[in-house]
């Protein structure tokens, strides 16, 4: 049942994406930056929908009162593609840090360079850390909030990776709150396989943490014991103790 269901899902998945080169991405070049979203983000309403839909996922999601009104940097652990999809919509427009690598997928990665996202070359640590900051800066400035995953890369349900700061050092210069989310969005969308599985998907949206006259260390340590104790009580996979995490942490992305 669960091939079945994949093969369904993945139907409806190309399908979008198709439609999305061919209607969307013509129009979106010569719209506004938050027309750019609200056309495009079509797509990930379909694909969050379709997903629960034909997949048999039921969605538990928490906190949306806790997004901010204003600019904020958006923080979440990374299993799969689901929550790249999900968090878009959260709070648009959302600037992604992300590898460079994804901007030259067809479609998908034509369709992200129009949304002003952060590409990195993490072949390049202290280039990208710098041109994350500069960025970051100048988008939080513009009215954008900035979408990180911590942990720099996808991690799988039950595993740890060690935060990375890049992110809380971007909230502390410019003086916004991060918004901490945790998920568990892998134990239904296996980030290494295509196969799908039913079940409940819960999503919890934290309160944001304030960073004004606080160290980046010290709003991370907060971000992270949020996280990992939001997971303890949604994942049905046990966490393992931070000391399970990796020495160092790749850039975001």
């Amino acid at each position: 049942m669960n091939l079945l269901r994949s093969l369904i899902f993945y139907l409806g998945y190309f399908s979008a994406m198709l439609v999305c080169g061919v209607f969307m991405l013509p129009v979106a070049p010569f719209l506004p930056l938050r027309g750019r979203y609200r056309l495009l983000n079509l797509y990930n309403h379909f694909i969050v929908a379709w997903f629960r839909i034909s997949c048999g996922v039921r969605y538990d999601i928490r906190g949306r009162d806790h997004v901010p009104t204003g600019s904020c940097v958006i923080l979440a652990n990374h299993q799969c593609e689901w929550e790249t999809v999900f968090l878009q919509l959260l709070k648009p427009p959302v600037c992604t840090v992300l590898k460079k690598e994804l901007l030259n997928f067809p479609i998908f990665g034509w369709a992200l360079r129009l949304l002003r996202p952060i590409a990195v070359d993490r072949s390049r640590p202290a280039r990208a850390m710098k041109q994350v900051l500069t960025q970051g800066k100048e988008r939080l400035e513009s009215g954008m909030s900035i979408l990180i995953f911590p942990e720099g890369t996808r991690v799988e349900p039950g595993q740890r990776r060690r935060y990375n700061k890049s992110g809380t050092v971007i909230a502390c210069r410019a003086g916004v709150p991060v918004l901490p989310v945790a998920h568990n969005a892998g134990e239904r969308w296996p980030g290494h396989y295509w196969i799908k599985n039913p079940g409940a998907l819960n999503v919890v949206v934290g309160p944001p943490i304030e960073t004004r006259d606080r160290t980046p260390e010290a709003v991370l340590a907060e971000v992270e014991e949020w996280i990992e104790t939001t997971l303890q009580e949604i994942s049905g996979v046990p966490r393992p103790p931070r000391e399970a995490a990796m020495a160092t942490a790749p850039l975001p992305g």
